[in-house]
């Protein structure tokens, strides 16, 4: 599961190694917003180049390509599939159903990694469920919030996007997606990073996305559970099952499913 998912330029292949080692558990090289419409080709070519060389890694490495709505998207997709590259994910943008989804999967065959999708569209918060059964629990969702309140002519203020951000946990919920929220765009402001990532994470986002590797740090230690946390979590799990799996209070707390439930999330994000 990722906590962080660091964009790369696809155009700045200096940079690949430097985003690889920041910490992050993805690493995602940009095809799309990142690179200029004058330098997608380079993009296109640095990006397979990395992918089909690079070394074993801690961190997940993948592609974001250009909105299947365009010709750009579509010389991504058969470049893929004629390349010896191998991303860890595919990332798509604009989507607004899941049809490009499916289309995509049945174009790069049995070589089509888990794909992510960004939702940015209206049309997509509206089909949410949909793409989630698509993506299935081997890829996710990615808020893509500046385009979608374009879309929609908010601004990014925290009340604006929240009915946009709870749909997203519900839709994809049903399907065991990750999702990741948008990234922090003020990069100097790590206080202001700390503060909202709190807020999503307690939303149930299952990470979110990053734009510089300074912010890598500080969303891995939010979504890293603390030593405490761990040991709280292990009790409840082994009290409910030396209980032989029945209701029980355990230090004054109700432990039923559900607490079960958050108990083994807390569990599943340690990290050795």
């Amino acid at each position: 599961m990722f906590r962080s998912f660091l964009f790369a330029p696809g155009d700045r292949p200096e940079r690949f190694d430097k985003a690889v080692n920041s910490g992050a558990d993805a690493v995602c090289i940009d095809l799309e917003d990142a690179v200029s419409l004058g330098n997608k080709a380079l993009a296109r070519r640095e990006a397979l180049v990395y992918l089909g060389a690079a070394a074993s890694s801690t961190a997940s490495i993948g592609v974001r390509i250009n909105s299947l709505e365009g010709v750009e998207g579509y010389r991504d997709v058969v470049a893929l599939a004629e390349s010896a590259a191998a991303p860890a994910f595919v990332l798509v943008p604009k989507v607004r159903t899941r049809h490009s989804l499916d289309l995509l999967r049945l174009a790069l065959g049995e070589r089509a990694p888990p794909l992510w999708a960004l939702m940015e569209t209206p049309e997509a918060l509206l089909h949410i469920e949909a793409l989630s059964e698509s993506i299935t629990d081997a890829g996710g969702i990615v808020f893509g919030g500046a385009d979608f309140s374009a879309a929609i002519g908010s601004d990014m203020s925290w009340d604006a996007l929240y009915f946009a951000r709870a749909g997203l946990i519900a839709g994809a919920a049903s399907a065991g997606c990750q999702t990741l929220d948008v990234p922090y765009l003020n990069v100097r402001d790590i206080d202001g990073l700390i503060a909202e990532t709190r807020r999503v994470k307690a939303m149930g986002f299952s990470g979110r996305s990053c734009i510089h590797p300074d912010q890598v740090g500080p969303i891995n230690d939010i979504y890293t559970p603390t030593a405490e946390e761990i040991e709280k979590a292990q009790a409840a799990i082994s009290a409910y099952e030396n209980n032989n799996s029945r209701v029980l209070l355990h230090e004054g707390r109700l432990v039923e499913k559900p607490v079960l439930a958050a108990a083994r999330r807390v569990l599943s994000r340690r990290r050795s």
